[in-house]
């Protein structure tokens, strides 16, 4: 309609234009006036036939694009009722599954239920025949405790102890009989062949301190050590790291230090610089570079003197070093190069009277230690951090073994081993080889006998021996023969757990039986 609307109102503007123009040019010329008059009722009428024909091809128009609009919507509203359809046939299907399964899972439910109830009714039956069998059996046990005399844990106790008390005896049996098949040949052998390493080598030790004193010529030069405001002693110490000690002592300087390596340089550069008499910190740190290359030196010559000692060559450079080194190492007092040396002499004496290879048992005696010049530098026992330097310079497996093994870090599984064992506990155990304080000896002579007198049966207990043996005394009536063996091991295995020593504890059990009548 606005189409039809706006085509009427342009030609109604075309013809009033025309009109007015007509009149116009009809003033302007009155003479053509009539003829102006007729055209402009001609254009009129043209205009009136051209204006229905435009509204009617209009009209035409927008028929047609209503029924196209009507056409695509009836289209869409058949296709919309299409996809209803599926869509309610799909719901449809969806629901009667639904339905179904509804169905199927209502029957599961009753067969669940069916059998729970079963169940139910298995248990209380279960439960009443178990109560029913629970009484039977406690009216079974009072009438046997009624028979007996004694109750249900009494009687267990009893078997217990009885059972107990028999194994125990034949136990104790067995192991006495094995003992004494395995003494017969080895008890004597093994004493001969230690009484025999022990007299045919004897070393002499020294007791080594912490500290050194280097003599002075005067009381003089304690000044000149200490310097000016101190400079002189400070460089010292911090070259050396070593404490320098000067008191009241006359003509003496007293140098304190854990590290004895450090307190041989320290003296060594000490002497040379009273010798000297330049005392200033760069002369000090010339003097002790060169002490420090003298100590390395002797270190390096203790080490060779100590393998041709013991006859033992081949052995890697850095190997003799480290060897060197325990020549100011202690332990317990005791020199540790002195006791390695030592060992590889009582290692060889006892490889020869067992047909063993000498030279390698004196190699793993002489070894055998080395991990404790480096003990303080790396983080493990000495055993294995010794093991650890003979395998890196390319000792034989069995030395490297015998290493491990000298004090249980590792089982020993060869002769050798067990001869290095050996052959150390003699060096460290014999009186007079180590020493201790007092107070760590009385402790561990209170110690053992502490652990003595904790077992049952025993009437008393003496250390004897410097604590190298233990004589525990038993009561003939509580402790049978066969359990005195057993006690003996049991009171040896509490002491290696419960104690630290040097050395081995012997653990002597004895059990005495008197028969005492009278003459009247």
């Amino acid at each position: 309609m606005k189409i039809e609307l706006t085509i009427l109102l342009t030609f109604a503007g075309v013809i009033v234009g025309g009109f007015i123009g007509a009149i116009m040019r009809a003033k302007a010329s009155g003479s053509k006036f009539a003829n102006a008059e007729k055209e402009a009722a001609q254009i009129v009428e043209s205009a009136k036939k051209e204006a229905e024909t435009i509204t009617k091809e209009a009209d035409i128009q927008s028929k047609d694009v209503v029924f196209k609009a009507k056409a695509a919507w009836d289209e869409e509203l058949r296709e919309a009722r299409r996809e209803l359809q599926a869509q309610e046939k799909r719901l449809v299907h969806k629901e009667e599954n639904l339905d179904r399964k509804v169905s199927q899972v209502d029957e599961k439910e009753q067969d669940l239920s069916r059998r729970e109830q079963s169940l139910q009714d298995r248990d209380r039956n279960l439960q009443q025949k178990t109560e029913e069998a629970e009484s039977l059996v406690a009216e079974q046990r009072i009438k046997l405790e009624k028979l007996s005399g004694i109750t249900t844990e009494e009687a267990k106790q009893q078997l217990m102890a009885a059972m107990e008390s028999e194994a125990r005896h034949d136990a104790a049996k067995r192991i006495r009989q094995i003992e004494d098949e395995a003494k017969e040949v080895a008890d004597k052998k093994a004493k001969k062949i230690l009484s025999l390493a022990i007299q045919r080598f004897a070393g002499d030790y020294v007791a080594e301190k912490t500290i050194n004193s280097v003599a002075l010529p005067s009381d003089e030069m304690k000044g000149r050590i200490i310097g000016r405001e101190g400079r002189n002693i400070r460089a010292i110490e911090a070259a050396t790291g070593i404490d320098l000690i000067i008191d009241d002592t006359p003509e003496a300087v007293i140098i304190s230090g854990f590290n004895p390596v450090r307190r041989e340089v320290a003296r060594l550069a000490l002497e040379k610089l009273i010798a000297d008499g330049r005392i200033h910190p760069a002369r000090i740190e010339e003097v002790v570079k060169k002490a420090e290359q003298e100590v390395d030196g002797a270190i390096r010559e203790a080490g060779e003197q100590a393998t041709f000692d013991v006859g033992v060559h081949g052995i890697h450079p850095e190997i003799v070093k480290i060897i060197g080194r325990l020549r100011y190492r202690t332990s317990y007092g005791q020199n540790v190069l002195h006791h390695s040396i030592e060992v590889a002499f009582l290692c060889g004496i006892m490889a020869a009277e067992l047909g063993l290879d000498v030279k390698q048992a004196k190699r793993a005696g002489l070894l055998h230690d080395i991990g404790k010049a480096v003990d303080h530098e790396v983080e493990g026992s000495h055993a294995l951090i010794g093991a650890d330097l003979a395998r890196k310079y390319g000792e034989p497996s069995e030395i490297v073994h015998a290493i491990a093994a000298h004090h249980e870090e590792e089982k020993p599984d060869t002769i050798l081993a067990v001869l290095v064992q050996a052959a150390d506990a003699l060096s460290g155990a014999r009186p007079g080889a180590r020493r201790e304080m007092l107070e760590t000896y009385v402790k561990r002579l209170e110690d053992l006998e502490r652990i003595g007198t904790s077992f049952n049966g025993v009437t008393s207990c003496f250390a004897i021996q410097a604590g190298r043996e233990i004589r525990v005394m038993v009561s003939s009536e509580v402790v049978s023969d066969d359990q005195s063996h057993v006690m003996a091991k049991d009171i040896a295995r509490k002491i290696e757990t419960e104690m630290t020593y040097p050395g081995q504890i012997r653990v002597n059990v004895i059990r005495e039986t008197r028969a005492t009548d009278y003459a009247k």
